[in-house]
């Protein structure tokens, strides 16, 4: 697999922490001097695990500080479910506010720009592909063989797909070795397969609040993410570009993910029982709504807007069939890891709960010999979204795992 690397300078919309803010609601201070620019990688194809073959793949990335004369300064960020490659700084002075990650990547910060190269990717079938600030590859790009979108065509897409085609990213630019290989939620899937699948390249794998396969229950959780779309008539089996789109069955399916992204304990502080509209009792028509199902509305509508229903779906079923190194069984993938393992759960975690996730994983990785740190030290009251909004609060933890 070869690929390029191109520049570009995008502007426009903001970039992958809005985009969350939108569907989450919380951004980080303190933005990364300096101004981002977005470049586009490519390969003229590139086959997928399951054996099908996906012609001009582009996908966008960004990074921050230097690579050094013997490139082995780098380190790569995985992005989240909803997130692209945005993780730090802004694209232009006056955006509202930096990518997702930008309270730890920075000079001075854990992740730091003065001493590593942090590169991060938008994934194929990116959430996104409406949004300028994102390049994927994905159901709604135009399939070269017939002109048209690829729709429901394209070929199913793996977590290790997603690592394949970073890993020909890095290739392109010289890099043999990776100091850490770091994610959030979906990203922590990404940087188990990377640990699992470039064993001799990867020197650490940090993973926050995600876990190393998905169980029945995230499966189930998955599968009623996606059901609002397929129930859209306006999906009709994924035939709807030029068309009317499935908005409505978009919509509802990212207040889903919005909601189960958070906690009760967000809820009874931001909106307990409070009506949307004063004098609009919900009890007095269907039509009157509490605040926080106004407030789930207008979050997913304005997501929706630069999202492609297709594209929810193919990421669904790449998080449905994750298991650490792809293969036959959870245990043999986790057996190809090799690397110092650092796990940051969320305490409150609705999606990825410790108890289920990275506690039984932290014994099993101990268990075959991993050096492995684990931190509760995200508490707050975002459920899930913690792992993004405050992942400072391992800030330390992440330096000092790095350091050694």
């Amino acid at each position: 697999m070869r690929g390029v690397v191109r520049g570009s300078t995008w502007s426009g919309r903001l970039g992958g922490l809005v985009m969350a803010a939108c569907l989450f609601g919380a951004l980080p201070a303190l933005a990364l001097d300096g101004i981002v620019e977005k470049k586009i990688f490519e390969m003229p194809s590139y086959t997928t695990t399951g054996g099908g073959t996906i012609k001009n793949v582009r996908i966008g990335w960004e990074s921050y500080g230097k690579l050094n004369e013997a490139k082995d300064n780098a380190i790569l960020i995985t992005h989240f479910f909803s997130g692209n490659s945005h993780a730090a700084g802004k694209y232009k002075a006056e955006d509202a506010a930096p990518g997702y990650w930008d309270s730890i990547i920075g000079p001075g910060k854990p992740l730091d720009t003065d001493k590593y190269f942090i590169l991060s990717s938008d994934t194929l079938v990116n959430l996104s592909p409406k949004d300028p600030n994102v390049v994927t590859t994905g159901p709604a790009s135009i399939n070269p063989d017939t002109g048209k979108p690829y729709g429901m065509s394209f070929p199913i897409v793996t977590i290790q797909d997603f690592v394949a085609v970073q890993k020909a990213l890095v290739d392109s630019l010289g890099i043999k070795t990776l100091q850490a290989v770091m994610g959030g939620s979906m990203g922590s899937l990404q940087a188990f397969e990377w640990g699992a699948d470039h064993p001799g390249m990867v020197k650490r794998v940090i993973a926050a609040i995600g876990g190393p396969e998905a169980d029945p229950f995230l499966i189930g959780w998955l599968n009623l993410w996606g059901a609002p779309i397929k129930l859209d008539p306006n999906w009709n089996n994924g035939d709807y570009y030029g068309k009317a789109e499935p908005k409505a069955g978009l919509t509802e399916a990212l207040k889903l993910v919005t909601l189960h992204a958070r906690h009760w304990k967000w809820a009874d502080a931001a909106f307990g029982r409070k009506w949307a509209e004063e004098g609009k009792d919900p009890r007095a028509a269907m039509g009157n709504q509490y605040a926080i199902e106004a407030w789930l509305e207008k979050a997913a509508a304005g997501r929706a807007a630069v999202s492609d229903a297709n594209h929810f779906l193919y990421l669904v079923k790449a998080n449905q069939t994750f298991v650490t190194g792809n293969g036959a069984s959870l245990e043999d993938g986790l057996a190809k890891i090799k690397a110092p393992v650092l796990l940051i759960p969320s305490a409150d975690d609705l999606v990825f709960p410790p108890d289920r996730n990275m506690r039984p994983l932290k014994d099993r990785l101990e268990k075959q010999g991993n050096a492995v740190e684990y931190t509760e030290s995200i508490t707050s009251t975002l459920g899930h979204l913690d792992g993004v909004a405050n992942i400072a609060k391992a800030g330390e933890t992440i330096a000092q795992f790095l350091a050694k």
